[in-house]
């Protein structure tokens, strides 16, 4: 559709739009108005848009001119682009925006949280994917860096475009269950079907004499996914926690990977098109080889980096920072870019504790990393093994070379990075730390 279309008919902020601008007026709020929201007499000052124009642009439940977005977009120096907006019949009733977290952020961040900082390709290509027939999107990274604040954008992108939205945790199911496969999918089958407003039809269609692998996809082909005509998009959140149930991961994953490629790959009569799969996990869990190559090796695998220099300054920019070039390079070299560890130093920052300070708070029992600290220290003393490599690794500045299996349980940790094959600590942050209490167990 050309853009003269466009103005005759309208467009509403898309979640992406919404989120950047957002962000935007959050940063200019930092350094122009001591950090506190724009009232709307002040953003129609700003914008030159009557004050009904912006309501209207912001609840993003009515459409309104591609000019007035582009005005909008443009007063805070940000340029409209086309993933910032959506056409009227290409939306449902999209979510009131939200209000700007004034506390240290422990947790994911809603969709429009001016705290999200999107990393170049991984937002784009994730949402894009997720719209594709058949699609599946691997999502991993170590705990807190930002696996379910994606997974909240992408479900807010997948909303915009009309796809029922289910989202499973595996973490909520019983541990009994988890140790027998049938058990395990007859309870993902019907909270799948409760998470659809759909009755529980599992004695009904659930035949033993088949098994359980086979009634689970005959479940999803003739019930769940025939149930309406929008395509579903099936979150499996947590997927790390079946890595230790060695046999039931191997047939569960098993069956992902089938749903796959029928979507992917069979015949248009059949209806596994019409789901999309996004299985995220963390890579603190250790993956035995035998479901190492079930799912793992197809669709689309989105692995979550660090921040960089720039995304760090930017984030403080929002905090209503102006971090010196040196404070700056400081900070990232301290927590090594990591997403939670980044967002609380500045929210300490913003409360006029200068870096220094919490530098020297490293290996306090009550600083504002020791939560975060004792988290991985717990898990370092529950293998000894992991705990002696982390105790090297943080004895030498210049790196050590490790047997590759520690070396990579350490990399899913976010504890180490490679200098070629040497393992240095991540962060400044985790070698001081683990330096201080390993140091008579190297």
């Amino acid at each position: 559709m050309n853009s003269s279309d466009r103005r005759k008919r309208g467009v509403v902020l898309s979640s992406q739009g919404w989120q950047r601008l957002r962000a935007a007026e959050q940063q200019l709020s930092a350094l122009q108005n001591g950090g506190n929201p724009y009232t709307l007499d002040q953003l129609c000052a700003i914008t030159g848009l009557s004050a009904n124009t912006l309501v209207k642009a912001r609840r993003r439940q009515k459409p309104v001119d591609l000019t007035t977005l582009d005005t909008y977009f443009a007063a805070f120096s940000l340029g409209l682009t086309a993933d910032d907006y959506l056409l009227p019949e290409d939306t449902q009733r999209l979510d009131p925006p939200q209000t700007v977290q004034r506390s240290p952020l422990n947790g994911p961040l809603p969709q429009d949280s001016p705290f999200y900082i999107h990393r170049p390709g991984i937002e784009t290509g994730s949402t894009q994917e997720i719209l594709a027939a058949g699609a599946m999107v691997r999502l991993k990274a170590p705990r807190q860096f930002g696996k379910t604040s994606l997974l909240n954008l992408m479900l807010g992108h997948a909303q915009d475009y009309g796809l029922r939205l289910v989202v499973v945790s595996l973490r909520a199911i019983d541990r009994r269950c988890l140790g027998d496969l049938d058990q395990t999918l007859r309870w993902f089958c019907a909270v799948v079907a409760r998470s659809l407003d759909l009755p529980n039809q599992l004695d009904q269609r659930w035949d033993g004499v088949f098994g359980s692998i086979y009634s689970c996809t005959d479940y999803f082909e003739t019930y769940l996914l025939p149930a309406s005509e929008q395509p579903l998009l099936l979150v499996i959140d947590d997927l790390d926690e079946l890595f230790t149930y060695d046999s039931v991961a191997t047939d569960f994953l098993g069956m992902l990977r089938a749903w796959y490629e029928q979507g992917r790959y069979g015949t248009e009569q059949n209806l596994w098109p019409y789901l999309r799969l996004v299985l995220a996990y963390s890579t603190e869990a250790w993956m035995p080889l035998s479901i190492h190559q079930s799912p793992f090796n197809v669709g689309v695998s989105i692995e979550l980096p660090p921040f960089t220099l720039d995304q760090v300054q930017e984030l403080a920019l929002r905090y209503g920072l102006a971090l010196g070039d040196d404070d700056l390079q400081r900070l990232v070299d301290l927590v090594g870019g990591h997403p939670y560890l980044t967002q609380l130093s500045l929210f300490y920052l913003g409360q006029q504790q200068p870096l220094s300070a919490i530098a020297e708070q490293v290996t306090a029992y009550d600083g504002i990393y020791s939560g975060h600290l004792r988290r991985q220290l717990e898990i370092l003393e529950a293998e000894p093994a992991l705990r002696q490599a982390m105790a090297q690794v943080a004895a030498s500045p210049e790196g050590i070379k490790l047997p590759p299996q520690l070396s990579f349980r350490l990399q899913g940790l976010g504890l180490v990075r490679f200098r070629q094959q040497l393992a240095i600590a991540s962060c400044q942050l985790y070698r001081q730390y683990f330096a201080s209490l390993l140091e008579n167990q190297c």
